[in-house]
């Protein structure tokens, strides 16, 4: 199998969605330097403002997008254009919805999971694949998506959110089988818990918890060492072998005994 080049291929541009996130503002920040392009996609257009100023400030160039990824068909179409006028090295898809049950709901909101799905799953998906296509005709390429550890469980007051995680590592495993050998390497970052506003709207403890630069470092290493997996912080590499071995009538008391709440819905 035939491996991405991490030396040979400068980033000249790099795409960003969720740029008005936690992780994504970091990112950004880290990712801008002269002679680079940003391609700064969000949904709140201060905050949008606010980092591509910043970026431009360190010397990037920078194109920033307000656009709402509920709308698949409206992203496909901005990130072809996209493309077309500045070319796509580094794709990071990293906007993202989370959503919890409150106690009193029955079930979760049918048009929230509809909504949750496809920014979540549907159309991130839909964007990789056609920024794979775009970097296999020009020979290279890094795409990044950003799932949770929540994909590993069966979240009974997240039912959408932790299905949504979970197909999303599903489809990197198998497009990475793809990819890769025509020198597309595609990242799935799969962070525990993250001090950002999204996580800070969570009610109760957030174990191990890091900070978005932090978060931010460790994502672009591993780009930079074309890792095919990226989970963090260890706790929850070593979590992921130990509860593998429990026995699934325990593994169910536990996920519906676990007590999380959420303040307001959030959306990064």
């Amino acid at each position: 199998m035939n491996k991405v080049s991490k030396h040979r291929h400068e980033l000249r541009s790099v795409l960003i969605t969720g740029a008005t996130g936690g992780i994504g503002m970091e990112l950004a920040k880290r990712y801008a330097k002269p002679g680079r392009m940003l391609i700064l996609w969000g949904r709140n257009k201060e905050r949008l403002d606010t980092i591509a100023s910043l970026c431009c400030s360190r010397g990037a160039e920078v194109s920033p997008r307000q656009i709402d990824l509920s709308d698949g068909e409206a992203a496909l179409a901005a990130l072809r254009e996209d493309e077309a006028r500045h070319g796509l090295d580094l794709v990071i898809l990293g906007a993202g919805l989370s959503d919890i049950k409150s106690p009193d709901q029955q079930t979760e909101d049918p048009a929230g999971v509809l909504k949750l799905a496809l920014v979540n799953y549907a159309t991130p998906v839909t964007l990789a694949t056609a920024a794979a296509q775009s970097m296999i005709r020009q020979g290279y390429g890094k795409i990044v998506l950003i799932g949770s550890v929540a994909g590993f469980y069966e979240l009974p007051f997240a039912a959408s959110y932790s299905s949504s995680k979970a197909g999303l590592a599903c489809f990197a495993q198998a497009a990475n089988l793809a990819w890769r050998p025509k020198n597309v390497q595609l990242t799935l970052v799969i962070p525990g818990f993250v001090d950002t506003p999204m996580s800070q709207r969570l009610e109760g403890p957030r174990p191990f918890l890091v900070s978005a630069g932090s978060a931010a470092r460790k994502i672009m290493q591993a780009i930079r060492v074309g890792q095919a997996e990226l989970i963090f912080p260890w706790q929850f590499r070593v979590l992921r072998v130990a509860e593998r071995l429990l026995p699934a009538f325990l593994r169910r008391h536990i996920l519906q005994s676990l007590d999380v709440g959420q303040k307001e819905h959030a959306r990064s």
